[in-house]
């Protein structure tokens, strides 16, 4: 019977993808998990396998188009090639999409517990789950295999890798034994708690048996020959890739083990080889190869260019916050000067001492979080009609990547003095910059610190975070003549060190008044910095 394909959810916050290029035609066959179509999301690019055997019987998408999750984009008819299994029939065309291990910024973590990923497996011997990576994760996809079925394996020794929406993780084995059955093969993407392998008895036999380990359900993973052009590295491993990663090395003649990955565990991204790609024919440097793609050209002045689909999903959600909040900014001037000296004295002692530059930024975020405690309406939100009162004070820091932007969360930052402040933000910059962060390190903000003044600028209008009720700008740090006024009301000209902040807060819940006394309380913290630093 028939076999529809949907498009997949490629992370529980993703939902939809614009399909981007057609592998197959109809008419053509297909073998189960071959590519079959392309798609993008605002934070993956991945080609998509087929779920079955058989027949591309019909195209129900056009290349280009975006759809939501779970749209039946084709149509795959039993053909030349078989019919799909049994096993493929009699599962939902919605769970047997697999897609490709793909491009995300991926974060290496520690796996549950080894035995919360195992359950009994009747008389056969431990049945391994998929395990759950996070509260909001649902499902995962099997990267790698590092076991065969006949191999023997050690409690929590590693077994295979996975890859979701939010991180990546190696899975050890819950129970020492041999790995007796395979079922979910490389690439394939999985529920939370579906069973992936068998683990049988001690002394590599399985459970209940002398004789030799059952064959497989799915044939155990071998080492797959390199796409022609892309000769594997000396080790004979090939370099960890997705399959378009793999397509644009082989398009573009380009040497993956020439690469190195910035992905988890030296995965070479999407990223990493379009940084290889050759020079558009007119640009100095490089002529690309007769046969090989050019890397997509600077746009020419007058040139309509469509938008990524991650800079659409920022299009959108701008517009939907300056449409959920009614944004007001204040722009307040601080006189910086204590902090700058007292700065320039410490630092080189400081980072001596406590393994940590001394930067301006804790000693924002740190008036920050105490102003926010005298004024809890600024660190609030909106729910329906009622006004959330967070309980803890979460700070956003925005870092710039070369890839975008993201926001980590430094949660409960109350909880910690300057030093923590200090240690905090340092840490959460540079694992942001190698994407090492945490699933849970980029949600559940209540106030955002964004510095736009490292570019220059005296100060911006930011848009508030949803759904928070603020979001303070950091405007740039720069000597300015000041009128100073002495205790006998005498008046001088001197070089202070002046910076702006703008706070943007949400007119619904924060009156001006509100904002006023938030910025001045901030702004008297700051000149007046009378707190240890550590």
């Amino acid at each position: 019977m028939p076999t529809d394909v949907v498009m997949p959810q490629m992370g529980e916050s993703i939902t939809e993808g614009t399909l981007t290029k057609w592998l197959k035609k109809v008419g053509d066959s297909v073998q189960r998990d071959e590519p079959l179509f392309e798609i993008s999301t605002d934070k993956v690019d991945a080609e998509i396998p087929s779920p079955a055997a058989g027949t591309l019987q019909e195209i129900k998408v056009a290349e280009g188009a975006t759809v939501q999750v779970n749209t039946v984009v084709c149509v795959l008819g039993e053909g030349t090639t078989g019919a799909a299994s049994s096993e493929t029939a009699a599962a939902p065309a919605a769970d047997t999409v697999t897609p490709a291990a793909i491009d995300a910024p991926a974060t290496k973590v520690t796996a549950p517990d080894a035995a919360s990923a195992a359950a009994p497996a009747a008389g056969s011997g431990t049945d391994v789950l998929m395990p759950q990576m996070g509260e909001s994760i649902t499902e995962g996809t099997i990267t790698k295999w590092l076991k065969k079925v006949g191999d023997t394996v050690q409690r929590d020794e590693p077994i295979f890798e996975i890859s979701t929406d939010k991180v990546d993780a190696e899975i050890p084995s819950p129970v020492a034994g041999t790995l007796t059955d395979i079922k979910a093969a490389e690439g394939a993407t999985v529920q939370v708690n579906t069973v992936v392998a068998v683990i049988g008895g001690a002394a590599g036999k399985p459970v209940g048996a002398a004789a030799a380990p059952t064959p497989p359900s799915v044939p155990a993973p071998q080492a797959k020959a390199p796409a022609a052009g892309v000769p594997a590295p000396a080790s004979g491993e090939r370099p960890r890739s997705s399959p378009l990663v793999r397509k644009i090395a082989k398009d573009n003649n380009i040497d993956l083990t020439q690469i190195a990955g910035s992905g988890s565990a030296g995965r070479i991204t999407k990223n990493d080889i379009l940084g290889h790609l050759p020079k558009p024919a007119g640009q100095a440097g490089s002529t690309p190869p007769a046969t090989a793609k050019a890397a997509a050209p600077t746009p020419l002045p007058g040139e309509l260019v469509p938008m990524t689909k991650m800079r659409s999903i920022i299009a959108r959600r701008m517009v939907e916050s300056k449409q959920t909040s009614p944004h007001v900014h204040t722009v307040f001037k601080v006189d910086m000067t204590r902090i700058v000296r007292l700065r320039e004295k410490e630092k080189a002692k400081y980072e001596q001492k406590n393994g940590v530059k001394l930067t301006y930024m804790p000693f924002i975020t740190r008036a920050a979080i105490m102003t926010l405690r005298k004024h809890p309406i600024v660190n609030g939100s909106v729910e329906g009609d009622a006004i959330r009162y967070n309980k803890n004070i979460n700070i956003g820091i925005a870092v710039a990547l070369e890839w975008g932007l993201i926001v980590p969360v430094i949660k409960q930052s109350e909880e910690k003095n300057f030093l923590g402040i200090a240690r905090a933000i340092a840490d959460v910059a540079e694992r942001a910059r190698g994407k090492k962060l945490a699933a849970d390190e980029v949600s559940g903000g209540t106030f955002t610190l964004t510095n736009s003044g490292i570019f220059g600028e005296q100060f911006g209008t930011p848009i508030i975070n949803q759904p928070q009720a603020a979001i303070l700008g950091i405007g740039g740090l720069n000597k300015e003549a000041e009128v100073l006024t002495d205790k006998d009301g005498n008046d001088s000209i001197a070089i202070r060190s002046i910076q702006r902040f703008t706070l943007g807060f949400d007119h619904r819940i924060v009156d001006g008044a509100d904002a006023g006394k938030f910025m001045s309380d901030f702004k008297a913290y700051l000149e007046n910095w009378a707190e240890d630093i550590g």
